[in-house]
């Protein structure tokens, strides 16, 4: 059997790789709510078995493999509604080979008292390890979706996909238009147009406000929102009062974003009970759920100490 592919031929599956799935394969998930929950930001994702038929698709069912490797870990604190208690975490690790091209792998983490936590879990880690192929990686790519809520907090209209979101031939159904994190990358709209105008006429830059709200994935919502409060009464990207803000929180959302992937380069290099111990130590549920400036910084020293500690 062949094993090993030109480079030609890996230029090509990569590019059927990173072919956005087509809109019927989408979900959409609340991630964040205004404080009176008639408001909600959604993001898009795609299920388990949007991946896993891609796959089949270029590769066919013999052409890739995966494995999972389960750590289950205990005790570890947890506050839900402001109450400690002691539960554990399921931690997953996928590896998924595809003969010819490689193995990538991808991690998730559920709470173990949480629903489905083991399903949750190795999906999240497959899926992180299908985007190291390039394989669903654009999701990352969009900014955030304020939609109205229902009664129940489930959003009332989805959202439309832009067309680089889309796969060649599908064009958009519905009426409401997404904004985007590259400027570069969104398509022209009357809807895209009159949102721009609104943010020169206030005297921000739409790309900044672009850039700085595709921070709020990458370092998470506590993180994201402190960088506000600091900064004034500014409550969000678009309440800046001028260029001269925007650049400065960008400066700090950077700062954030090397803290975090500092925090997550350590993390490879010491045992799980210690990487856990140091966020139980600074009342830290997971990294996307670091509070403060220091308390990240502090996250960081602690995981650099222990990590001398084991290369000693």
């Amino acid at each position: 059997m062949q094993n090993e592919f030109s480079a030609e031929q890996q230029k090509q599956l990569l590019e059927k790789l990173i072919i956005p799935f087509h809109p019927d394969a989408i979900s959409w998930r609340v991630t964040n709510k205004s404080k009176d929950g008639k408001r909600g930001c959604v993001i898009p994702y795609g299920d388990q078995r949007a991946y896993t038929d891609r796959l089949n698709e270029v590769f066919t069912p013999a052409g890739w493999t995966r494995a999972y490797d389960v750590t289950p870990l205990s005790p570890v604190t947890r506050t839900r509604k402001n109450v400690a208690i002691q539960t554990g975490k399921v931690i997953v690790t996928c590896v998924v080979t595809i003969h010819g091209l490689g193995s990538h792998s991808g991690s998730g983490e559920m709470w173990a008292d949480d629903d489905n936590a083991m399903t949750r879990a190795e999906a999240q880690a497959f899926k992180r390890a299908c985007c190291c192929f390039g394989l669903g990686r654009y999701f990352y790519e969009f900014a955030e979706m304020w939609v109205d809520l229902d009664d129940y907090g489930n959003p009332l209209r989805i959202p439309t996909l832009p067309k680089w979101a889309l796969p060649a031939g599908v064009v958009p159904t519905k009426a409401e238009p997404v904004p985007v994190v590259s400027a570069a990358r969104s398509q022209p709209s009357t809807a895209k147009t009159t949102e721009n105008a609104k943010l020169a006429a206030s005297g921000l830059d739409a790309g900044l406000t672009q850039r700085i709200e595709s921070f709020r994935q990458v370092v998470g919502d506590a993180l994201y929102f402190e960088v506000f409060r600091r900064g004034g009464p500014a409550r969000n990207a678009r309440e800046l009062p001028s260029v001269g803000a925007q650049n400065w929180v960008v400066k700090q959302l950077e700062t954030l974003d090397r803290g975090i992937q500092r925090v997550r380069v350590l993390a490879e290099d010491v045992h799980e009970n210690v990487f856990y111990g140091v966020l139980d130590a600074h009342r830290v549920q997971s990294i996307d759920k670091i509070p403060s400036f220091e308390v990240l910084k502090a996250v960081v020293t602690d995981l650099q100490n222990a990590t001398q500690g084991v290369a000693a």
